[in-house]
């Protein structure tokens, strides 16, 4: 297994060890004790899976009072994957990283508590799934505005399909720290 910084120190890139032969491929998607000594510590506790076309826009999402990592991979297609810092008081507040995962890669992305993250879809379709190291709670939910210009994500996408709710969401600035993720 192989680890890559990103331009957020604790967001990284997993590159899991992939044997493939004329059969096809096996890989570990997650194996505690291998990802712990590298540096993913949390334990997870929820598996999702997301179906999306091309061109969704999913995010930025976070949970305030439950915050949660997550250990997110494609299953089929390609993605864009952004995580940006919202924890108060980080020298990286309001800073994002953002990487493309695709089923052909493999790779995955480890985004750690206090980060808000969205996705989205440059392949026709895909399937994204994600561990969470906590249980997602609807009343916890929060979110920011997907095109935040102080915050700046460079989407590789226009005219983005996305939902009434992530288009509503406020930008960064408008929150007060009682509305971002606890430590």
């Amino acid at each position: 297994m192989n680890v890559i910084p990103t331009s957020l120190k604790e967001v990284v890139i997993v590159e899991p060890d992939v044997f493939a032969d004329k059969r096809g491929f096996f890989m570990e998607t997650y194996h505690q004790e291998r990802y712990r000594s590298a540096g993913v510590l949390p334990t997870f506790i929820q598996d999702n899976l997301s179906f999306s076309v091309k061109g969704t826009l999913r995010g930025l999402h976070f949970q305030v009072n439950r915050p949660q990592a997550k250990l997110v991979q494609v299953i089929s297609g390609e993605i864009f994957d952004v995580a940006v810092d919202i924890r108060n008081g980080s020298p990286t507040f309001g800073q994002w990283a953002g990487v493309h995962l695709s089923s052909e890669s493999k790779r995955q992305l480890f985004v750690p508590e206090g980060f808000a993250h969205g996705f989205c879809v440059l392949s026709e379709t895909a399937l994204f799934l994600y561990k969470c190291s906590d249980f997602y709670e609807p009343a916890d939910e929060g979110g920011i505005l997907w095109s935040d210009p102080a915050i700046g994500i460079e989407w590789p996408i226009t005219d983005p399909i996305i939902s009434d709710k992530d288009n509503r969401f406020p930008c960064l600035s408008a929150l007060l720290p009682h509305q971002l993720p606890r430590r």
